[in-house]
């Protein structure tokens, strides 16, 4: 598709994002560093601030942003920290495993599935704009990764609650959204709920340098390719192990079938129970910090 096409086509790409986020709105490997990734740097108290674009999908692909689910958890056997076949609709061996205990019937199989629970983030380009601690990024087309909170802003502008309000496509290059990204440190983790969208407008004034920037966008398919995906049977040994299974789940006389799909990781043991991490919506910091504990172990 030519960068004419692409600016043609952006009414309607629009409405096609409305009906994807609907989709998500209602029901990579993570950890590894990775230089096209970028994220906000905070200060020693926790607070962050930075400016970005969202960029629309790259060239030959249908949408601005990759989703995945994950599981980052530890069982006796040491830690799970693996992408989810769900991601590409197929049966995960976390998720039939979490179905069982939940159809158990029993309260304390429950916790345990809920602890085991998958946990969901997004991939999107952005144009960084403003990067007040590393100024040498701004200008640059990097790929971050956040989770629901941010999606849902992202939703919010694609549809406005009230019908005095106007749908906007916070992917546009020409009539999107510059995204003001302010963090604070509340009870210890990274909140987001005060970043906003800024008024619409185009990202540069000239056309040339707008096609440069979305011709070298990172893919966004190549982040939930099959190569990112271990096969069933290898994450059910995996799995096997961590947990140490072997028997069957006991069950609960007269349990009902209920699909399981909610829960969060376990804390590691030296960790106090807490909230589920907030930063952003992503899961990024989460899952990085089950990751290290991992690799320390």
């Amino acid at each position: 598709m030519s960068f004419a096409d692409m600016k043609k086509q952006r009414k309607s790409n629009l409405s096609s994002l409305i009906k994807e986020s609907e989709k998500i709105s209602n029901p990579n490997t993570f950890g590894e560093a990775d230089d096209r990734y970028w994220r906000p740097e905070l200060d020693k108290s926790g607070n962050g601030y930075s400016i970005v674009r969202f960029l629309p999908a790259p060239d030959g692909e249908d949408l601005p942003w990759a989703r995945m689910w994950n599981h980052g958890f530890q069982g006796p056997g040491g830690w799970y920290i693996e992408n989810s076949l769900t991601t590409q609709g197929k049966k995960d061996p976390v998720s039939e495993h979490n179905s069982k205990l939940w159809n158990s019937g029993i309260e304390a199989n429950k916790e345990v599935a809920r602890k085991q629970k998958r946990r969901l983030n997004y991939t999107s380009n952005v144009y960084i704009v403003k990067d007040p601690a590393h100024p040498e990024n701004e200008g640059q087309v990097r790929l971050y990764r956040y989770g629901k909170k941010i999606f849902d802003k992202i939703n919010d502008l694609m549809n406005p609650e009230f019908e005095d309000e106007t749908p906007v496509n916070p992917f546009d290059l020409w009539e999107g959204a510059n995204f003001k990204m302010k963090i604070r440190k509340v009870e210890g983790f990274s909140n987001y709920d005060k970043s906003e969208f800024d008024t619409p407008s185009a990202l540069l004034e000239d056309d040339d340098k707008m096609e440069e920037i979305w011709k070298i966008e990172h893919s966004l398919k190549e982040i939930v390719s099959d190569d990112k995906f271990k096969p069933f049977e290898e994450l059910k040994e995996k799995l096997d192990r961590v947990l140490g299974l072997g028997t069957e789940v006991a069950s609960a006389p007269k349990s009902e079938d209920v699909p399981f799909d909610g829960g969060q990781p376990y804390n590691p043991p030296s960790t106090p129970a807490t909230a589920e991490v907030d930063s952003g919506g992503t899961e990024e910091e989460a899952m990085g910090y089950f990751q290290k504990l991992a690799e320390e172990a």
